[in-house]
């Protein structure tokens, strides 16, 4: 009998603990259960819109193949309303730039720009400031190259950044600024990916430097002598 009274407590100390805390239970997996419909909805709504980001990036290029570039640009322009942290934003970006380099390097700097400064991309965003760097020295705008090829971390970049800063140098006959570059180039992180071939024949390419004279030999070299004083008559004697 005291047995069977101490199962009969044990269960209804059960159901007053359910009681005054199922709710919480329920309460907690139905918030669970949101929180994981939201998720997933989250991310079909991340893959429609990709999927419509995809379909313009598409019709750029074609319009691109055509060519229409003025078709490109306002495709681009609204992938960058519509869709701007999509992936595909981003290579419609570099896709108009490099076909707009000839006809319209100006407009082909500014989406580079849009797309070094607003890419989520690390990588991505590196490979739009190099391209602007190249349109800059097309351009002969020189000091802008350089300073857009300027970065604290350049990180596996490094290379590339010192090659095109070598032919920047070039461009503007800085012999030696170019040699350095060159050099820097094939020793700097990422270096691996250069064409190590074609970098040493810029560095062949070169300009010899002129021999300088050391200035200990400077200060040895003889001092030529004084005329002599002509005497005049009557002087001397």
């Amino acid at each position: 009998m005291d047995e069977y009274l101490s199962e009969k407590e044990q269960v209804e100390r059960l159901r007053q603990w359910w009681r005054d805390n199922g709710w919480f239970l329920i309460g907690g997996a139905a918030l669970g259960g949101l929180a994981l419909f939201g998720w997933n909805q989250y991310w079909a709504y991340q893959a429609r819109n990709s999927e419509k980001a995809g379909a313009v990036y598409e019709a750029i290029q074609k319009a691109i193949e055509q060519p229409n570039l003025e078709q490109a640009s306002t495709l681009l322009k609204q992938m960058r309303t519509e869709y701007p942290g999509a992936a595909y934003t981003d290579q419609a970006g570099l896709s108009v730039a490099k076909a707009e380099l000839i006809t319209d390097p100006q407009h082909a700097a500014d989406d580079l720009r849009y797309t070094m400064e607003h890419s989520k991309d690390a990588e991505l965003a590196m490979i739009a400031r190099l391209r602007l760097a190249r349109v800059f020295a097309y351009r002969e705008l020189y000091p802008d190259a350089i300073a857009v090829l300027t970065v604290d971390n350049p990180g596996k970049f490094a290379g590339r950044i010192n090659e095109i800063k070598g032919d920047i140098f070039v461009a503007q006959g800085k012999v030696e600024e170019a040699r350095a570059a060159y050099l820097s180039a094939m020793v700097a992180s990422g270096a691996e990916v250069l064409d190590r071939s074609y970098l040493q024949m810029k560095l062949a390419d070169l300009p010899s430097s002129p021999p300088v004279t050391p200035p200990a030999e400077q200060s040895a070299a003889p001092t030529p002598a004084e005329p002599a004083k002509a005497v005049k008559p009557g002087e001397g004697a």
